[in-house]
């Protein structure tokens, strides 16, 4: 039995415990929240995909425009002195990465033409990030120093099914110890890659199937939390790889895309939750707004980098 959309019924048997929750901000219907970064003082970064905003909430919700990219952003991480480093597409749809200072200006890092969808990125050492290239089937190392991209793995598990497919695969990224996860949402894979202590990857190995991952998060005990986007729900998995729905429709995750851990004294065991309201798939009511959830899942996320 598929559900109402259509869709592969792959959370129909699956656990639910779900979190507190309560909406912390919203947006306009049709606006497509696609990822979270979470500074030290609580403050929450978030990109607004299709018109290249980056916004600043505070944590009792106050909105305000921090930066804007000239054409589309989607993945977003701290720089060591408190920028953020985006990624995205610029206004003739290249494939760049942004840093955006402090203030929030706005200069490109890089432009990556032998990219085609730039996504999730994390902190890898240093200077370094990885990004997801969610068309490509491949992850780029980013030396925001060195001014510098190069391929750090394309693989099969990391590429579409098919070059028609609109589903991005490699999605999300994210180091917990020794091992980089990455979601395949195009083929409903999460995958893990070993990485050596040069941190260069290993052959990368299926951990959970049939899940629809887009981005996630760990706790220090190496749950996992993944938002299921066109599912309208947030997971936990655990290190053994079991299932638990700890958010669904009606606690405000339509359209979930990314989560990120509160970072302050008072939420450090919450998650935080951006959606877009369905824009994808849109649920039977139609889009809905774009929200941020938060969730208390009582565990302290792992550190990012």
């Amino acid at each position: 039995m598929e559900n109402s959309a259509g869709l592969p019924p792959i959370y129909a048997d699956t656990a639910i415990d779900l979190a507190p929750a309560k909406i912390i901000a919203s947006f306009p219907v049709n606006t497509f929240l696609e990822n979270l970064a979470i500074a030290p003082d609580g403050t929450i970064f978030v990109t607004n995909h299709e018109i290249g905003k980056i916004v600043r909430i505070t944590p009792d919700g106050n909105q305000q425009i921090h930066a804007t990219v000239e054409g589309k952003v989607s993945g977003l991480a701290f720089t060591d002195n408190g920028g953020l480093v985006a990624t995205g597409w610029n206004a003739d749809s290249v494939p760049v990465v942004s840093l955006v200072a402090n203030d929030g200006t706005v200069e490109t890092l890089l432009t990556l033409p032998d990219a085609i969808f730039l996504n999730g990125i994390t902190p890898l050492s240093g200077s370094q990030y990885l990004t997801a290239d969610s068309y490509r089937g491949a992850i780029w190392l980013i030396d925001v120093a060195q001014r510098r991209g190069s391929i750090w793995l394309e693989h099969a598990l990391l590429s579409r099914s098919s070059a028609e497919s609109v589903f991005p695969a490699a999605n999300g990224l994210k180091r917990f110890g020794n091992l980089l996860y990455v979601s395949n949402t195009e083929k409903m894979l999460l995958l893990r890659i070993p990485m050596n202590t040069a941190n260069e990857p290993g052959e990368p190995e299926i951990f959970v199937e049939q899940t629809n991952i887009d981005d996630f998060t760990f706790d220090v005990e190496g749950n996992l939390y993944g938002a299921t986007h066109i599912y309208n729900s947030v997971v936990r998995i655990t290190p053994d790889g079991s299932t638990t729905i700890i958010a669904q429709a009606e606690q405000g995750v339509i359209g979930s895309t990314a989560v990120a851990f509160g970072q302050t004294g008072s939420d450090r065991t919450a998650i935080y939750v951006v959606t877009n309201g369905g824009m994808f798939l849109p649920p039977p009511t139609g889009v809905v707004p774009a929200n941020v959830v938060r969730l208390e899942v009582g565990k302290v996320g792992y550190p990012l980098g």
